[in-house]
């Protein structure tokens, strides 16, 4: 049999690559959760550092509600504690990140 008769013959059927780890719903919500944060973190509670951190607390909390216990959320929550910082997106970054790279888990013992 020819190369090209094998070919022809294979299935054409497409699947995805890697499958979500998430719903769509899931990470809607966490996208709207994050960009809520961003939103009033960014507009609303940078003149009083506890607010902000009360309000990044809040959002951790939630995240970690709708995604489960993700590595990732933790720098995005550190980040957001740096004076200053807390301006740029982070929490959508974040989520985007596990959205797409899910969460490394980490190698211990393992060579």
């Amino acid at each position: 049999m020819s190369t090209l008769s094998k070919l022809e013959k294979r299935p054409t059927e497409t699947r995805p690559s890697r499958p979500l780890k998430f719903s769509v719903l899931r990470l809607a919500l966490a996208f709207a959760v994050a960009g809520v944060s961003d939103v009033v973190g960014g507009a609303f509670a940078t003149v009083a550092p506890p607010i902000q951190w009360t309000v990044d607390a809040v959002t951790a909390a939630l995240l970690f509600v709708v995604l489960g216990w993700q590595w990732l959320l933790l720098p995005g929550l550190i980040l957001e504690a740096i004076p200053g910082v807390g301006v740029l997106p982070f929490w959508l970054l974040v989520v985007g990140a596990i959205a797409v790279l899910g969460t490394p888990r980490p190698r211990i013992g393992e060579r």
